[in-house]
C-alpha cells in the first residue's frame, strides 16, 4: 500500500503579501477615524446648537410665558382635582340639624291659665335638668366619669397593660370629659402645653376605649416628625404599661409621619368592622378633612408658645 500523497502548499503567487496586508488595513482604519471625526463634528455642532436654542428659549418673553403657562396648568390640575376631593368629603359628612325655633306671636290668643302653669312648669324642669351627653357615648356617661374620677386618685404602677399607670389631674379629666360627653369623641382640645402631657391624656381615653370596645379598635397617631413620634410611643408605653411589640401596624398603636398613610389604614380597619382612634399632634397647625370623617379622632391646638417652640426646634 502506498503512502498518501502530502497535501500541497498554495504557490508564491496565491500568499497575499505582509506589506499588502497592513497597507489594506491602514486604509480601514484612516477611513474609519476620518468618519469618527466627521460624526463627532457633527455631534458637537448639534451639542452648540441645543445650547443656543435652550438660552433663546430661557431668556425671549415668548419662552418665559410658556414656562410660566406649563406651570399655572400643572397648578390648575393640582387646583381641580383638590377641589373634587373637598367636594366629595363635604358630601359625606353629617350635619347637624339645628332645632327650630317658634317665637310666640302677639296675635295669638292667650293661653288659659292651666295649660300656662304646666307650660311653665315644663320649662322649670327642663332647666333644672343636666345636659344630655351627646354622640355615642350618652349611654356611658356614668362609666366615663366613674374612670375619670378613679384616674385622678393615687396611681397605679402596677396595673395590666392599657390601663392608665398614672394619674390626671383635673384639668385633663375635665378635658376628656368635654372631649367623650360633649364632643362625642370627635373633635379638637387645648393642648396641655407639652407633648408629654398629651400623651398621657390620650392615655387616659385609650384606657376608656379600651373598657368599652375591648379590642376592636386601634390607635393612629399623626405626628409629622420622628421625634415627636417617639416621644409618644415612649410617653405611651409608659402611662400604658406597654411594650415595644405594642406599637405597629398589627398592635395597638400605629405612628404615622404622613396623614395619607394614617386616612389608609383607618379606611381599612372600618372595612375590617374595628374602630380607628386618630390623635393628632399639636404641632400639626392642619387637619386633613378626610379625618373629619371618622367617628373618634383628637386633636391638640397648640399654643403660640408650642408653636415658636416647635419652631426653633425645626
Amino acid at each position: 500500500m502506498s503512502d498518501p500523497t502530502p497535501p500541497t502548499e498554495p504557490s508564491p503567487e496565491h500568499r497575499p503579501e505582509p506589506a499588502a496586508r497592513e497597507e489594506l488595513l491602514e486604509l480601514a482604519l484612516l477611513d474609519l477615524r476620518e468618519r469618527r471625526a466627521t460624526l463627532l463634528g457633527e455631534i458637537e455642532a448639534l451639542e452648540q446648537r441645543r445650547q443656543q436654542l435652550d438660552a433663546d428659549l430661557n431668556g425671549s418673553p415668548s419662552g418665559r410665558a410658556d414656562g410660566i403657562a406649563r406651570r399655572l396648568k400643572g397648578f390648575q390640575d393640582y387646583l381641580v382635582v383638590a377641589l373634587q376631593d373637598l367636594a366629595s368629603q363635604a358630601e359625606l359628612m353629617e350635619l347637624v340639624v339645628q332645632p327650630l325655633q317658634v317665637q310666640p306671636s302677639p296675635l295669638d290668643p292667650p293661653l288659659a291659665a292651666p295649660a300656662a302653669s304646666a307650660a311653665a312648669a315644663a320649662a322649670i324642669a327642663a332647666q333644672a335638668m343636666p345636659p344630655a351627653a351627646a354622640g355615642q357615648f350618652s349611654l356611658d356617661a356614668e362609666l366615663i366619669r366613674d374612670r375619670l374620677s378613679s384616674f385622678q386618685g393615687q396611681p397605679d404602677f402596677y396595673a395590666d397593660p392599657w390601663k392608665l399607670r398614672r394619674s390626671l389631674e383635673p384639668a385633663a379629666a375635665a378635658l376628656l370629659d368635654d372631649w367623650f360627653l360633649s364632643q362625642g369623641g370627635r373633635g379638637a382640645q387645648a393642648s396641655s402645653g407639652s407633648r408629654n402631657r398629651n400623651a398621657l391624656i390620650t392615655a387616659g381615653a385609650v384606657a376608656i376605649l379600651g373598657d368599652l370596645y375591648g379590642e376592636r379598635f386601634q390607635t393612629l397617631v399623626l405626628a409629622g416628625e420622628p421625634e415627636r413620634l417617639g416621644e409618644w410611643r415612649r410617653g405611651l408605653q409608659d402611662c400604658l404599661g406597654l411594650a415595644r411589640e405594642d406599637f405597629g401596624p398589627n398592635s395597638g398603636i400605629v405612628l404615622f409621619e404622613r396623614p395619607d398613610a394614617l386616612i389608609e389604614r383607618a379606611d381599612r380597619l372600618e372595612e375590617r368592622g374595628e374602630l380607628p382612634f386618630i390623635v393628632v399632634d399639636a404641632a400639626e397647625q392642619v387637619v386633613d378633612i378626610p379625618v373629619l370623617q371618622f367617628p373618634l379622632w383628637l386633636a391638640f391646638a397648640a399654643t403660640a408658645n408650642e408653636l415658636a417652640l416647635e419652631q426653633d426646634l425645626s
